[in-house]
């Protein structure tokens, strides 16, 4: 990946509702040249979305978690992100190597919300679960480092 490509990639991943002008004038290129690479990044699929970002607080939804899941039984098929999908609450799914088989990120209004998700989660998936209550986060969403070597 170009530099200048690198230098669109951070500014958008740090706001994406940059306008190209600001994009223009934050790399040195002409409105038209930051419109058409950006449009290059999407149809590439660096740039995948854009999308809002949410106080939680402010929505009712205070309580982040992450649930470490495991198969009951080892030998059953590895669908739990399939089985999981309808859970609303659950806002990522990550499959991780360890002990267990993925890490769900969570969010709901209340410990009792979270229990009564933790239900739902061990019974759609038949799976055991050990949660983290996230006390509070000094910072989510950071811009990536892009190395000069990515393609």
């Amino acid at each position: 990946m170009e530099e200048i490509d690198r230098r669109i990639v951070t500014l958008l991943a740090a706001d994406g509702r940059m306008s190209f002008t600001d994009l223009a004038r934050e790399t040195g290129l002409s409105v038209s040249a930051v419109h058409q690479r950006v449009r290059r990044l999407e149809k590439r699929g660096v740039v995948r979305g854009y999308a809002a970002l949410i106080d939680h607080d402010l929505i009712g939804l205070p309580l982040t978690a992450f649930v470490s899941i495991k198969p009951i039984d080892p030998a059953a098929p590895d669908d739990a992100p399939e089985r999981l999908a309808g859970l609303s609450a659950i806002e990522a799914c990550h499959s991780v190597a360890g002990d267990e088989s993925y890490i769900l990120k969570v969010r709901v209004a209340s410990p009792l919300a979270l229990e009564e998700l933790l239900q739902q989660i061990r019974a759609a998936a038949n799976v055991s679960t050990r949660t983290t209550i996230v006390l509070s986060t000094p910072y989510e969403h950071r811009p990536p480092v892009i190395r000069e070597d990515t393609p």
